[in-house]
């Protein structure tokens, strides 16, 4: 029986309560709780005191050498033990608020303690003790596991029933990577890993556990990615476009200005991608204002001459309602009939609307995720844009390909990702990048000021806005918190300033707010019948406003880069120079790094890979993203290294024909299979 159907309450010690707290955990079964790994380790390996230098924390074997003695004060308690070490030093170990201890502590007791010393007064401050005299103790004298705990489970408790569990069911861990991988990378085996993981014996022992874990689980994740990539290009057979050069060049032709190097670029890898029988299957990256959006045109242009539909799905209305226009603008005069599909329509327009693309006469329809529901029945699909990429994992990026007959797939992306995260969240796409900003983009001017000069920011605010300019001024939080003191939020903000812009209209938007509330305060924003728009980041997402040449940002230290990046990219969209103000007095050197890095450089892609560095994936894009992978033990920063491994061996055996067959591959397939990766046809 494998120990992934096994329930955590066969192991000796869970009963219904801890069971409870387990599953609070995420931990169900025996497999769930063996790969619950420590979250960090204490060396409680016993030294003599002569060679204990950090006396903040120190380990010693001692024996009790005369009767505790307990004090109290109130309900607390202070237990005073005279003991002596291995090596003749006497000591007074002293405990806090564990008077229940006395009992177990008389003379002649063998006892481990880790704690503070203070030798002036010889005494020690116990944090830990281990009665134990068994030298596989796992709680004492060692490199000794901590893990994150709730309820009534402690460290002390989890380390027991690691090591309960690893008796119990040690012989039945399953070893899922071949040998051949073991063998080629000196990994030590999955059952020994488990082991040292959860009680190593030293720090070179943790080591080899830490290695073959972490290369398992980067080459298990790669292995789906590229699973994935296998069966949508060689189970699939995609639609082979028929568009010509020539009526490629038409439409550049028609356009109001030249594309940049790096789009044509991203163009040419799409189009070569539309003409093959292979389903495309790309991303496309670019930094804020690079010109994603006429490269999409492009490909939806040339589905449109070779006979197809193509749909853009993006993450909200007013962006769709925007991309729309940009659409009727560019492709109507070509012949391009653009249909506009939301969910906040009218029923009856819904109805007209669903009929022009199940009929065909719709061309390009562009809209929320409405376009993904069952009602929505295209004529001849055979392109999907989605805008936004980083919100949705591998899972989700499977609905995509449901719309009609397995359609090429291009996904976009205005989070300049690191090449590193790119490759780990996207190895089952052919990723094109655009690096480089159309001409005429003027630059933006970026300052970091303190607080105390809030009120020369708002004179200059002010002095914009009298030249017909509009501003947006962003605030971390929405409204007061007890629990961040001293961070700004948009509600007060805006009761604050709104008598200092007397003349002109303050918008105040959060996420909080319904989404058509959110949508009309952003349209008002957009016909300048708002000039300040005061919001959280609720308006980080690309809706284009040519006239708004000022962002503001409090707290600036609290962001992250990628998302200070996106802020930025707010403004600087017309033809008038644009400036972004980060307000904020970091506590912190991370904050002060971040600050400088926004004032020294406007490339996304090197702000990517600081944002990366300073805060690690798990935060990349300000909020845990589904896409974004969390592995228990791997760093997509510390481990690339592996990462990169990990993506060649994965892609070896995947791109193997006899993978599926191969009895030494027999885990790997059964793996895939229950985490529904496979198809039916081949899973069978």
């Amino acid at each position: 029986m494998s120990l992934k159907t096994i329930p955590v309450y066969h192991v000796a010690g869970v009963g219904p309560a801890r069971g409870r707290d387990l599953a609070r955990l995420g931990i169900y079964t025996v497999d769930d709780l063996l790969t619950y790994f420590p979250f960090r380790y204490e060396d409680r390996s016993a030294q003599p005191l002569s060679l204990n230098v950090n006396e903040k924390h120190v380990t010693v074997r001692v024996t009790v050498t005369g009767k505790p003695g307990v004090r109290y004060r109130g309900r607390r308690s202070t237990l005073s033990v005279p003991v002596i070490t291995e090596e003749k030093y006497p000591l007074t170990a002293i405990w806090f608020n564990q008077a229940y201890l006395r009992e177990q502590l008389q003379p002649g007791r063998l006892v481990t303690l880790t704690g503070k010393l203070d030798r002036m007064r010889r005494t020690l401050v116990v944090a830990h003790h281990d009665f134990s005299t068994s030298e596989d103790s796992v709680h004492s004298g060692r490199f000794v596991p901590i893990y994150q705990v709730c309820g009534d489970l402690t460290p002390k408790v989890m380390r027991s029933l690691m090591m309960t569990a690893l008796r119990q069911y040690g012989a039945q861990v399953e070893e899922i990577l071949p040998h051949e991988l073991i063998r080629k990378f000196k990994l030590i085996n999955r059952r020994e890993a488990l082991e040292r993981i959860h009680a190593p014996k030293d720090e070179q022992s943790l080591k080899q556990a830490k290695r073959r874990l972490i290369f398992e689980e980067f080459f298990l994740f790669q292995l789906k990615l590229q699973a994935f990539r296998y069966l949508h290009v060689h189970q699939q057979p995609g639609i082979s476009h028929t568009f010509t050069d020539e009526e490629i060049e038409r439409f550049l032709r028609a356009l109001p200005f030249r594309l940049t190097d790096a789009q044509m670029s991203a163009a040419r890898d799409i189009l070569r991608d539309m003409r093959s029988a292979k389903p495309m299957n790309r991303l496309v990256q670019g930094d804020v204002g690079s010109g994603k959006t006429v490269v999409a045109l492009m490909a939806m242009y040339a589905a449109f001459v070779s006979g197809y539909q193509s749909a853009l799905l993006v993450p909200t209305e007013i962006l769709a309602e925007q991309h729309a226009r940009a659409a009727e603008k560019l492709l109507a005069p070509l012949g391009v009939q653009i249909e506009l599909l939301v969910g906040s329509q009218r029923e009856k327009e819904r109805a007209e609307r669903l009929a022009r693309i199940r009929s065909g006469e719709a061309h390009v329809v562009v809209g929320t995720h409405a376009i993904l529901e069952e009602a929505v029945q295209f004529n001849k699909l055979s392109l999907v844009i989605t805008d936004e990429q980083h919100r949705f994992g591998v899972r989700q990026r499977a609905i995509f390909r449901q719309k009609g007959h397995h359609p090429d797939v291009l996904f976009m992306s205005a989070t300049p990702i690191p090449r590193t995260l790119a490759m780990t969240l996207f190895g089952d796409l052919d990723v094109s990048v655009i690096d480089q900003l159309p001409e005429g983009r003027k630059p933006i001017e970026t300052y970091w000021v303190s607080p105390a000069k809030e009120d020369q920011v708002i004179r200059f605010i002010r002095n914009e806005l009298l030249k017909g300019r509009q501003a947006y001024i962003v605030a971390p939080l929405v409204e007061e918190s007890e629990k961040i003191e001293g961070v700004e939020n948009a509600v007060d903000i805006y009761e604050r300033l709104k008598d200092r812009f007397v003349g002109f209209e303050v918008g105040l938007m959060h996420g909080r707010l319904k989404g058509t509330e959110k949508d009309e305060i952003m349209r008002r924003f957009v016909a300048n019948q708002i000039q300040v728009l005061v919001s959280t980041t609720v308006i980080e997402v690309g809706v284009d406003v040519p006239n708004a040449t000022i962002m503001l940002i409090y707290n600036a230290d609290r962001f992250g880069l990628a998302q200070l990046h996106q802020l930025r990219g707010r403004v600087g969209r017309g033809e008038h120079a644009s400036t972004c103000i980060l307000i904020a007095d970091p506590s912190t050197e991370t904050g002060v790094e971040r600050l400088k890095a926004m004032v020294s450089t406007q490339n996304g892609f090197v702000l990517a890979e600081k944002d990366l560095e300073l805060r690690g994936p798990g935060e990349f894009f300000g909020l845990r993203q589904s896409g974004v992978p969390e592995f228990k033990l791997g760093n997509l920063v510390e481990h690339a290294h592996i990462m990169r491994v990990a993506r060649e061996e994965a892609y070896r055996y995947i791109s193997n024909p006899d993978f599926w067959t191969m009895p030494a591959c027999a885990q790997l397939v059964q793996y895939l299979k229950e985490e529904r990766v496979l198809l039916a046809p081949l899973a069978d």
